[in-house]
């Protein structure tokens, strides 16, 4: 029985990885279409959003069912639990790629970032996708100090953010309030991301360890 317990688990944690190895690839169309107003590149990331739900719906029910069907107990339950949760956050992170891609649908043929920004999205896309991939190699590796390495690239891609917001809110600013608007969110959710790859280090910490890390590094969510 344990035998077959490990096995199911083994796979829920595979599958985790092929999600966030999506993710990864929804981030880097998603920045693609937006910088290069890429209408039929967005809407791909769009539909193949579907996807990755599906595969997060299917992944959460045999997560409840190993749940239900093993009862787990000390560092089993405490693995399900936050396999569960990161399941979720998964979930979110690609929800948020695809925004990425709505609002490049949405302003095309225009593009929705005014170019003087073009690189700092670039870096962001490309923080992003590191702590996407990071996270997936983290679960499959269970290695802590990668795990602990999340906390300090979301620092970078917080100063990212700061970046933004001086130059849509500084005086040389001409790209008009839509755009700065624009500007904003998106950044947000590339945000978002980082800090969803961020709280999934922090669970994998705890299957490890047992001790969730603390502090405003670590954000829960």
């Amino acid at each position: 029985m344990r035998k077959i317990y490990q096995s199911d688990l083994e796979s829920v944690v595979n599958e985790l990885v092929v999600i966030s190895d999506s993710i990864q690839i929804a981030v880097r169309d998603a920045t693609r279409a937006l910088l290069d107003a890429d209408l039929q590149l967005a809407e791909r990331v769009i539909s193949g959003d579907t996807r990755i739900d599906v595969m997060h719906d299917e992944l959460e029910m045999r997560t409840f069912t190993i749940l239900a069907r093993q009862a787990p107990v000390a560092g089993e339950l405490r693995t399900l639990v936050a396999v569960i949760q990161m399941v979720a956050a998964l979930g979110r992170m690609g929800d948020l790629a695809a925004h990425v891609a709505k609002i490049a649908r949405l302003r095309y043929p225009e593009h929705a970032v005014p170019e003087a920004l073009n690189d700092n999205f670039r870096q962001m896309s490309r923080v992003a996708q590191d702590m996407v991939g990071n996270v997936g190699r983290v679960l499959a590796e269970r290695n802590l100090e990668d795990a602990r390495e999340l906390a300090e690239d979301d620092e970078v891609m917080d100063e990212l953010r700061s970046e933004q917001f001086r130059v849509i809110l500084g005086d040389d600013w001409t790209g008009g309030v839509e755009s700065a608007v624009d500007v904003a969110l998106l950044g947000r959710y590339y945000e978002r991301i980082a800090d969803h790859a961020v709280a999934m280090g922090r669970r994998i910490i705890y299957i490890i360890t047992g001790d969730l890390p603390e502090g405003e590094n670590w954000p829960s969510t």
